[in-house]
């Protein structure tokens, strides 16, 4: 049971000191709502434990050291993580730059060329035979429609309609990208 010479020692220690342990504790930490938080807790702590202590102990010096040890701790706990924030933004930073760096690498034309590309190699492979190979004899081989004529023992005219076929299915796998096909063409011929 607390006695009023109990009530008057802490009311004393908390008018007396209070004001002075928040001071203390704001001086580090900054934020006056946890240096008053420390300041109570620091003196609840005293309060419960002050019959474990020494009858010749520094209660002022005691209280005062459990704030210090506080303050530390937020203090630490603030550095832990201020240097996470910092990996995060560092990374984030990186994380920018390569896409910076990629962006600006980035060659559109090579990229369509690419899939153009792609899609007519897939397109030819996927031709009948005897189709794809006058086909590629025609646009790989460079020979005329007479020299594919006479390799294959097939008329002038079978060529034609194998090329015409081949060029239709083309047309067909590649309708999104004729305007594009153009200047592709453009460059493999060139």
């Amino acid at each position: 049971m607390e006695t009023t010479s109990d009530l008057n020692i802490i009311n004393r220690l908390f008018e007396e000191y209070q004001g002075r342990f928040v001071r203390f504790a704001n001086m580090y930490i900054r934020d006056l709502a946890v240096a008053e938080d420390f300041t109570l807790e620091a003196i609840a702590y005293y309060w419960e434990n002050r019959h474990t202590l020494p009858p010749d102990s520094n209660v002022p010096a005691y209280i005062l050291t459990i704030i210090k040890h506080k303050c530390l701790n937020y203090l630490e706990h603030l550095q832990v993580r201020e240097e996470v924030a910092e990996k995060l933004r560092s990374h984030a930073q990186w994380e920018l730059q390569t896409r910076i760096s990629t962006l600006e690498a980035c060659d559109p034309d090579l990229l369509f060329t690419a899939e153009i590309m792609e899609m007519v190699r897939k397109t030819v492979d996927g031709m009948p035979g005897q189709t794809r190979r006058i086909f590629l004899r025609s646009r790989h081989g460079n020979k005329s429609y007479k020299e594919i004529a006479d390799e294959c023992g097939i008329s002038v005219k079978g060529v034609e309609f194998h090329i015409s076929k081949a060029l239709k299915i083309l047309r067909q796998s590649l309708k999104d990208y004729l305007p594009l096909l153009g200047l592709l063409l453009y460059k493999l011929l060139s």
